[in-house]
């Protein structure tokens, strides 16, 4: 069944509270039990004001045994304590139905944080090829909605138990009072319950459809607000608009189809089962006119019953709807199917010797070439290199091998002695800093994005970096200095001060490896002039690995790699490379000529 499948999938999640569903469902049957003993004891208390109790006889056994508790009390005192009985028992039903609801809203509540919690540490260690390969509009529907969606469903789950449950006791009282007209309300019911399935079976398929659609809304909001700009730029916000209101007239008319079929099952049941009931009740009655007051208490334990029934077949309704989130956040949350990059165990605490690249290949998936091919290079400790070459050569998927984000396909590199893979990650990422062109602030201030390279930094360090980075004077004249909020992604500030603060981040974290990823490609020439003066001064006696289009930036490089198609074609020093006049020198030449003109 669907339903056994959804709840597999779901039971998982319940491992580290596996002793709360024990305790709901007991909790669940007690409320259950004491309202449905305080409904049957209507039966004695109705009797006792229509004839004698102690010359009543049925033909339900258990209806006697009820009788003959109270056959010792008079009559005068018979209605009271009965009436008392009834209301301990409403009591105590409230009792228990209230702590079942604390208790079930505390697992809720645990289990979202966990799933939360646990698509976003899949983000953070899951392979960058992994991330790369996927929307960023899916993603976020991922962490944000059908995390929900899940939890829903495992309330929805929880609620089906204790319905099943609570299902149970009412049966059992039906029973014990006409076993007959119980099986009669049973079959009857089954029918009505089938006939209901058979109305909503597009459930799964529009709660699939519905999932998707979300997922294209995501990535419209997500596309709309990071590409701001460029939209604005090509005159395509009509473009935009239309796509987005398709993308939302698509969530729109797939909910509603979802609820117009989930919604089908409450009128359908209650007008189904009102039905029922009275037709239960005429033929009861023309048998046996004097059974009033145990047919009057069939009924209504009947009427409890039948918003109990709604309820199994509106979350088992609910349940499938949902299963499309559950498999998206458990396929999310499996571990067998996905690239990591997993830490090795030796310690580093600095380093002692170059990095070496030995016969690396490197493809992001197997259907696509290889990015680098047959690398074998040099960097060696405290000079700098500079690796250059056309759009595509594979500079960046070279500096994203050596920080990590991805593992070589074939081939090893080396620092030191030691292969990178078998380093204690942490570690290696502790000595390297990034500065690039595409520079990421983060929405707080300017103090805490500069203390994100060392988050132990003081205060007095955290300016003393902004100093070293020409930043500190831009700095103090933002209308809160160093407490001033940056806005998403950095809006409030210029592509210099950016790229200064991002400097300042680098130097406060005092890596060994510097890696300047085409660090001033994109300023202009007073912003460019004071990032290379402080580059300058934070190059010294470090690992410096430089990307750079602008050839000219690169002339004091004591090695540059020049990359090819993902292979390595010359390498040398700038007058070693000129004399070659090889693909260097064309792009040198070519960049020289054009800065002439």
């Amino acid at each position: 069944m669907k339903e056994a499948k959804v709840m597999k999938t779901l039971l998982p999640l319940l491992k580290f509270y596996s002793w709360a569903i024990p305790a709901i469902v007991v909790l669940g049957v007690l409320s259950s039990f004491f309202e449905g003993f305080g409904i049957i004891l209507f039966i004695p208390l109705l009797q006792s004001f229509v004839q004698n109790t102690s010359q009543t006889a049925s033909n339900s056994f258990f209806v006697n045994i009820l009788n003959k508790i109270f056959v010792n009390i008079s009559s005068s005192d018979r209605i009271t304590i009965i009436a008392l009985c009834i209301l301990g028992s409403i009591f105590l039903k409230n009792c228990l139905s209230y702590s079942n609801t604390v208790l079930f809203s505390w697992l809720s509540s645990r289990i979202g944080h966990r799933l939360r919690s646990g698509i976003f540490n899949q983000l953070l260690s899951v392979s960058s090829s992994f991330l790369e390969s996927q929307d960023s509009g899916k993603l976020i529907n991922t962490l944000a909605r059908e995390t929900w969606q899940t939890t829903t469903a495992l309330s929805t789950l929880v609620t089906l138990i204790i319905s099943i449950c609570t299902v149970t006791v009412y049966v059992v009282l039906l029973l014990l009072i006409s076993w007959q007209l119980t099986l009669i309300f049973t079959v009857l019911m089954v029918l009505i319950s089938l006939f209901i399935q058979f109305v909503t079976r597009r459930v799964k398929t529009l709660g699939e459809q519905a999932v998707e659609a979300n997922s294209n809304l995501s990535n419209r909001m997500w596309e709309g607000l990071a590409g701001m700009k460029v939209i604005r730029s090509f005159g395509r916000e009509a473009y935009e608009q239309k796509r987005f209101d398709a993308a939302s007239e698509k969530v729109v008319n797939t909910f509603l189809k979802l609820d117009i079929f989930s919604g089908t099952v409450q009128p359908i049941s209650e007008v189904l089962s009102s039905l029922l009931l009275l037709v239960i009740m005429v033929l009861a009655l023309l048998q046996d006119p004097s059974s009033l007051p145990t047919l009057l208490t069939f009924i209504f334990i009947l009427y409890r019953l039948q918003p109990q029934i709604k309820q199994l077949d509106s979350t088992r309704v609910t349940l499938i709807g949902l299963t499309s989130s559950i498999q998206d956040v458990m396929h999310f949350l499996d571990k067998s199917d996905k690239p990591y990059i997993h830490s090795g165990q030796i310690p580093l605490k600095s380093l002692e010797q170059g990095i070496y690249f030995e016969s690396v290949n490197f493809r992001y998936n197997s259907q696509e070439e290889l990015a680098l091919q047959d690398v074998s290079i040099c960097i060696p400790k405290g000079k700098t290199t500079a690796i250059v070459g056309p759009s595509g050569a594979g500079k960046s998927t070279l500096i994203g091998l050596i920080c990590r984000f991805f593992d070589v396909t074939s081939g090893e590199i080396y620092i030191g002695e030691y292969p990178l893979r078998e380093l204690n990650l942490t570690d290696w990422r502790h000595q390297i800093a990034i500065v690039s062109q595409d520079v990421y602030m983060f929405s707080t201030s300017v103090m805490e994005n500069i203390a994100y390279g060392r988050l132990d930094a003081t205060e007095q360090e955290i300016i003393e970096a902004a100093k070293l980075a020409n930043a500190h004077e831009f700095i103090m004249q933002l209308p809160g200095g160093y407490d001033t909020k940056v806005g998403d992604r950095g809006v409030r500030l210029s592509g210099g001060q950016r790229q200064r603060i991002a400097l300042a981040r680098a130097i406060v974290r005092n890596p060994q490896i510097l890696i300047l990823d085409e660090a001033t490609n994109a300023l202009d020439s007073i912003s460019e002039h004071l990032i290379q003066e402080a580059l300058n001064t934070l190059s010294q006696n470090r690992t410096v690995i430089v990307i750079a289009h602008r050839l000219s930036t690169i002339e004091q490089a004591d090695q540059i790699i020049v990359l090819d198609k993902g292979r390595v074609i010359e390498q040398g020093n700038l007058q070693q490379l000129l004399e070659r006049d090889g693909l260097f020198a064309q792009l040198y030449y070519l960049q020289y000529r054009n800065a002439h003109t």
